[in-house]
């Protein structure tokens, strides 16, 4: 497969038993659509080698995949190859420091959702989180040692989380490290 062109984010499948979605009949499927594929754990991480498609018609393509064989109707969040290398380029100063001192998670936001305004939805508790607005994304990350203080679960509460996927940064770099083999 060539260098991916696009990487789709499927929130809230194969986990816990909720919404299965075998990884490699999802490949199967996309690739009989025109979109081959890799994916990238169990939970929802698609790099699509789709140049003939735009961000849109590849979200289209997933939802319906989703829905059509799966019955899964769920968040999907499609970025380009570019998107994806640029949000983890532009993580903040001190982002991505020390990882056993920081939990650390990009929200990915649905094309057209401003990062200011999602960013202002996320209720952070003074000296535990911290969060930043890139561009199409939400930067959030918690001291290791007082994360079950943090308060990046009342997300889940807002219209902000119909609208966003969120990944661990490990993750995140992982899937911007496979773009391009």
């Amino acid at each position: 497969m060539a260098g991916a062109t696009h990487v789709a984010l499927i929130r809230g499948i194969n986990v816990g038993g909720r919404n299965p979605v075998p990884m490699a009949r999802l490949r199967e499927e996309l690739s009989s659509r025109g979109a081959p594929s890799r994916t990238y754990i169990q939970s929802g991480n698609v790099i699509l080698d789709a140049p003939h498609l735009d961000v849109s018609a590849v979200t289209a393509l997933v939802e319906e995949v989703l829905a059509q064989e799966f019955d899964v109707t769920t968040v999907v969040v499609v970025l380009t190859a570019p998107m994806l290398r640029s949000i983890v380029e532009a993580a903040p100063d001190g982002f991505s420091v020390d990882p056993s001192v920081f939990h650390r998670d990009v929200a990915f936001l649905r094309s057209g959702v401003d990062a200011s305004a999602a960013l202002g939805a996320f209720r952070l508790r003074e000296g535990v989180d911290e969060a930043w607005a890139g561009d199409g994304a939400v930067y959030f990350r918690r001291l290791s040692a007082e994360r079950t203080k943090s308060r990046m679960n009342s997300i889940m509460k807002t219209p902000f989380y119909a609208q966003m996927t969120i990944r661990n940064w490990a993750t995140t770099t992982a899937l911007a490290e496979m773009v391009d083999a």
